[in-house]
């Protein structure tokens, strides 16, 4: 019998109280239509530290227990189930949130499968990357192009998706302000996509290390929320607004930020306490995207347009990690990584 190492978790609770167990298991062995992949990286998004601290219990999340978060993850094909083509042992790949959907619904059909109702979710349904291997379905792993480095691409597969999902619901271009709320790992990848649209960005955080990143990934303009002045400054001035941070403070500056006619797009929860339809705004929600725009999203990178900001932790220090973005003392995205399988 085959084993690995994981951080598995077995009961949700607060992260100073190391709900996670860096420990070994049974590797898994693909079945037909899945591969087995070495698991080089793994983002740490806020959602596996939701999910580990116990806020979606109710929710029905983790479905299983013990289980292995992590849903960004890259690494190399280690076995092919019956039945896949187009995938050899060694390849370089990388998978997203949505592990696997029905792919005959309504959704699935309009190439809209983040919204299947029956899709399952890699690292909150089944077990994702925070271990040294894991299994994958052919259909929802893609092939990172050779030109990327593992570690760094890993957020490519949830913050570089979900930004991209959310510039293509808006048409920017030059002329336009657009104001970013939430300046993590979601938020630098779309302010890349939102800059290379020619449009004004303003970039507004809480942290001065994720406002010195917007500076150096090509923000206008830079707004410290905390700063009841430089917020007063923006009120009203930006023709789209994206949120990435789910607070209800959050939702009210970047409503207070939007013109009249504007466009707010938000790919986290939000309360509105008020909407005045006389300023006919507009508010979407946006999850993920689709398999061919995660192939964009793969080419913009490879291609030197976006690229992520990242903070380099081992695999067996994923507590470490989440500690760090609980107390919002990261640049942009940690991302956990398989001593055994860098190169």
């Amino acid at each position: 019998m085959a084993m690995m190492h994981a951080n598995q978790l077995f009961t949700p609770g607060p992260i100073g109280s190391d709900p996670l167990t860096w420990t070994e298991k049974e590797r898994p062995e693909a079945g037909p239509g899945q591969l087995l992949i070495e698991v080089v990286a793994c983002g740490v998004c806020r959602s596996n530290l939701h999910m580990i601290e116990g806020d979606w219990v109710d929710g029905g999340v983790p479905a299983i227990s013990p289980i292995v978060p992590g849903h960004e993850v890259t690494g190399r094909v280690a076995a092919v189930g019956d039945g896949v083509q187009g995938f050899a042992i060694g390849d370089p790949v990388g998978v997203q949130p949505l592990y696997w959907a029905c792919g005959d619904c309504e959704f699935c059909a309009s190439d809209r499968e983040q919204l299947c109702h029956q899709r399952v979710i890699t690292g909150e349904h089944v077990d994702g990357g925070y271990g040294e291997f894991m299994l994958s379905w052919a259909d929802y792993t893609f092939h990172v192009p050779v030109a990327l480095d593992l570690v760094d691409a890993a957020p490519l597969f949830c913050p570089g998706i979900t930004s991209y999902g959310v510039i293509d619901k808006i048409d920017l271009g030059p002329g336009q302000v657009v104001a970013i709320f939430g300046l993590g790992g979601v938020g630098h990848m779309a302010l890349q996509m939102a800059v290379a649209t020619g449009a004004e960005v303003i970039a507004v955080g809480r942290t001065r290390a994720h406002l010195d990143v917007a500076l150096e990934l090509g923000a206008a303009k830079v707004v410290d929320s905390t700063d009841a002045a430089e917020l007063a400054a923006i009120e009203d001035s930006a023709d789209v607004v994206l949120t990435f941070a789910g607070s209800d403070e959050v939702t009210r500056q970047a409503m207070s930020t939007l013109k009249w006619g504007g466009t707010l797009v938000s790919a986290v929860p939000l309360n509105v306490e008020e909407f005045h339809f006389n300023k006919q705004q507009t508010i979407k929600g946006s999850i993920l995207g689709n398999r061919e725009q995660m192939n964009a999203v793969l080419a913009m990178a490879a291609e030197g347009r976006i690229r992520t900001v990242v903070e380099r932790f081992p695999m067996q220090d994923a507590t470490t990690a989440l500690a760090r973005l609980a107390a919002g003392d990261l640049r942009s995205r940690a991302v956990l990584f398989n001593p055994g399988a860098v190169e």
